[in-house]
């Protein structure tokens, strides 16, 4: 499959893994749990944390499609509100009134990300949808200054169904002021390239996340990438689609 430059007029972006470099800590976190077991240190425990995360994040977004589909996300999700409020009432009792807190401290963002956004902002409006939070999407974009680029955040509870169901990049591309068929979504797995399918939009899949570069190719992704800021490259957006360099504006 190719990806056809003349469609697209809007980006819809995922987070974990995509524009954040969410594996990269959890499989630090997961490290440094594994070098404390013998004969697993170094590299070794590295390694085996790698592939324990990339083998779990297609399953547990599988988990949240089938608790979407069977009503269960919202209360899923209150009872993830509450545990969070729990464990920050034990480490900090002043915190007791926001249960996000925990979350507080943002991922890093994935290397080239930042200057990207700016620029396909000038050209594309541009939304977020994720399985998670809204409230910590905002926070991190917010963080690398980057929020204002966005028309809108989609969350897991701004539309009733999550991903992969089309709903949330339907519901983008509405604010957009867009038709669904003339956005991409990019993403990280497959997840991703199943709503931007259903959806009617194009999607590009990107390897510096969680999916493996085979699963990715038979979900249907249109384009995979190294990594999300080679977007840039692919889109050009100083050029128009049949490649001659945009006329300056006027000023």
């Amino acid at each position: 499959m190719s990806l056809d430059l003349t469609r697209i007029q809007a980006l819809c972006f995922d987070i974990d893994g995509t524009l954040a470099d969410t594996d990269d800590h959890l499989v630090a976190q997961l490290a440094a749990m594994l070098d404390k077991v013998p004969l697993v240190s170094g590299r070794r425990s590295e390694k085996l944390a790698r592939q324990a995360v990339m083998g779990l994040e297609t399953p547990v977004h599988g988990a949240y499609a089938w608790l979407d589909r069977l009503g269960l996300d919202v209360p899923a999700q209150r009872l993830r509100d509450r545990l969070k409020a729990m464990k920050v009432r034990q480490l900090d009792p002043a915190h007791t009134r926001n249960p996000e807190a925990i979350d507080e401290v943002p991922h890093d963002m994935v290397a080239g990300v930042q200057e990207m956004l700016h620029k396909l902002a000038q050209h594309y409006p541009m939304c977020t949808i994720t399985t998670g939070g809204a409230p910590r999407v905002e926070r991190f974009l917010e963080h690398y200054g980057v929020r204002e680029l966005f028309k809108v955040v989609v969350g897991a509870q701004t539309t009733r169904r999550m991903k992969p169901h089309p709903e949330p990049l339907l519901y983008a591309a509405r604010i957009m002021e867009v038709d669904p068929k003339a956005c991409v979504m990019i993403g990280d797995t497959t997840i991703d390239v199943r709503c931007g399918r259903l959806a009617g939009a194009q999607t590009v899949a990107v390897l510096c996340g969680f999916g493996t570069e085979r699963e990715l190719q038979e979900a249907g992704a249109n384009l995979i990438l190294r990594t999300t800021s080679d977007l840039l490259g692919v889109l050009k957006p100083e050029q128009d689609p049949l490649g001659t360099t945009a006329s300056p504006e006027p000023g």
